[in-house]
């Protein structure tokens, strides 16, 4: 049976006003309705009702993930060090990681994700192909010290988390590990309510091939993606390709020098020429681990630096400053041009070959006409890495790209051999010969998600919760006469006796409409009202999201609900 919770013995402070620092729907609804409390930058308090939501999530996840097989486990977040150095994202992570010593010196780290560890888990419990295949998850808190966390649980330094991961001998048991695992998380993001997008994307720190991510479409998304209104192409901006098409052969007449002072940046210099930006080419000075190289775009387009650190990982990119350029007299700033360059070169696919450019002349208040690549420089390494723009060609069909802003919700790889090669994990085959396993990786964000699911149901009144995860399937409000309340809680009692779970609000000295008001904000799917017909047996039944109201028996009600 299931249980009444009392608004009167519930720990649930509302607000009637925003938080100062909010800044999302997320951030402000749940603060507002006691779903969570900020306990310092970026670590959040689960209070009961948040809590109820968070496990609701996790327990539709353990439902899918136990139909696919997966074994579910529970590993340290207390990791030593010595199983991410020898990946190498000790010093990947960076200043993501939180770090620590113990008191003996020794080195540890708080879990961001559990690659290494699963595989030492595997490499010890599996030693025969007759082992595998296997996958194994956790719902389990992550820790990622953010430069700057924001957006409530949007963006938190400490996270609840599902992480998974297959073990396979095979490239195409890897492909159908991969296969059930997006097809379950399909299964748990339409279960739990929430409009997602699954997007091709890059495997980043985490390594590996294939990598598909889950967003859910919302104003407050740190993600930027792109759709295809013409055919199912979807992409995270950084994983977008795009393919210059060859140019067309053109007679370029020779180099010309122009005398162009004040023009260090494209926009003075296209006004200076009467040129579009377009015509010009910008030439973006960065380090990449230590040594200056040059990024080249059309000077209407930006480089995405996200995007070039992708390309390049793991090395280290970061831009130039004005100490860089001491003793270098051959970079001359706002005047770089790529002929005659002696460090690396690198161009997005529209610098191609026979392409003619306005651009520097590595000469101050100087810029050079008819540079043409291939003929007057080359390209060291062609990249996709500028900024994707609304309009820009579809690489499935050419068809003009749409931008959208997303939270990103799940991700998935293909890892492959990564992690088994740095920790020999390797089983014995059929042939008796050791086989090298590979594996696959495949996250959730939990409490991301709660965020995701208010940020897209909420409304001008509260939150409003899909029925699968909100924190009770009725909330019964009791207008206020003891009459009234005596029959709210009548009702409550029989809607839990049919197996439903309730929040009643029976406090007294409370206002109708503030207990009105607070049903709303918290965001049950469905408010039941005991009130003005109550001494005829007559309640009001709510529905929270389409807001249309019927006066029902009380065992109409209860059939209605329990239908």
């Amino acid at each position: 049976m299931s249980q009444v919770q009392r608004m009167s013995r519930l720990m649930v402070k509302t607000l009637r006003d925003d938080p100062a620092d909010a800044e999302t729907l997320s951030h402000k609804l749940l603060v507002r309705a006691g779903y969570v409390r900020r306990t310092s930058a970026g670590i959040w308090s689960w209070l009961p009702l948040g809590k109820k939501v968070l496990d609701n999530i996790s327990r539709v996840v353990r439902e899918e993930m136990d139909a696919i097989g997966a074994q579910e486990v529970l590993l340290p977040a207390l990791l030593p060090r010595e199983p991410y150095e020898a990946s190498g994202r000790w010093e990947e992570y960076g200043d993501l990681l939180f770090r620590l010593k113990d008191r003996k010196g020794a080195d540890y780290l708080l879990g961001p994700t559990h690659e290494e560890i699963f595989t030492q888990v595997v490499k010890d419990q599996c030693t025969s192909y007759k082992d595998l295949p296997v996958m194994l998850y956790q719902i389990q808190t992550k820790y990622r010290d953010e430069a700057r966390p924001r957006s409530g649980v949007l963006r938190g330094r400490e996270f609840q988390m599902k992480d998974s991961y297959s073990f396979d001998t095979t490239d195409e048991g890897l492909a159908e590990s991969y296969a059930l695992h997006r097809a379950a998380y399909q299964k748990i993001f339409a279960r739990i309510g929430l409009d997602f997008r699954i997007v091709s994307a890059v495997s980043g720190a985490m390594g590996g091939s294939a990598s598909e991510e889950f967003l859910a479409p919302a104003a407050a998304g740190e993600d930027t993606f792109v759709d295809c209104p013409a055919c199912d192409y979807a992409a995270n901006t950084e994983a977008v390709t795009f393919t210059a098409p060859a140019a067309e052969p053109v007679e370029h007449g020779p180099v010309e020098e122009l005398d162009t002072p004040d023009t260090p940046t494209i926009e003075t210099l296209a006004a200076h020429l009467g040129v579009p930006a377009s015509a010009t080419l910008k030439n973006l000075l960065v380090k990449v681990d230590g040594e200056i190289t040059a990024v080249g775009v059309p000077g209407d387009r930006e480089v995405d630096l996200g995007k070039l650190g992708e390309h390049l990982a793991p090395a280290v990119v970061e831009l130039v400053t004005a100490e860089d350029f001491v003793d270098r007299p051959e970079l001359v700033r706002g005047y770089v041009g790529p002929q005659g360059l002696k460090i690396r070169y690198i161009a997005d696919p529209r610098v191609a070959a026979g392409t003619a450019w306005v651009t520097g002349a590595n000469k101050p208040d100087t810029h050079a006409r008819n540079v043409v690549a291939g003929r007057d420089f080359e390209v060291d390494q062609y990249l996709d890495v500028v900024v994707v723009e609304e309009g820009d060609p579809c690489p499935s069909c050419g068809s003009g790209l749409k931008l959208d802003r997303a939270i990103e919700i799940g991700h998935i790889f293909q890892l492959g051999r990564k992690y088994a090669d740095t920790f020999q994990l390797d089983v014995l085959g059929q042939q008796g010969k050791p086989v090298r396993v590979t594996m696959g990786s495949y996250g959730i964000g939990v409490s991301r998600a709660v965020a995701a699911l208010a940020e897209q149901s909420a409304d001008a009144k509260g939150l409003c919760w899909p029925r699968e995860i909100a924190p009770a399937d009725v909330h019964v409000v009791a207008a206020g006469k003891a009459l009234q309340t005596e029959l709210a809680l009548d009702v409550s009692e029989q809607l839990s006796a049919a197996g439903l779970r309730v929040l009643v609000d029976e406090r007294p000295g409370v206002s109708p409409g503030v207990k009105f008001t607070d049903a709303e904000l918290i965001g049950v799917p469905y408010i039941l009202v005991a009130g003005r017909r109550s001494a005829e047996g007559v309640v009001e039944l709510k529905d929270r999201r389409t807001g249309e109201r019927e006066e029902l028996t009380v065992a109409e009600a209860i059939a209605r609900l329990t239908a």
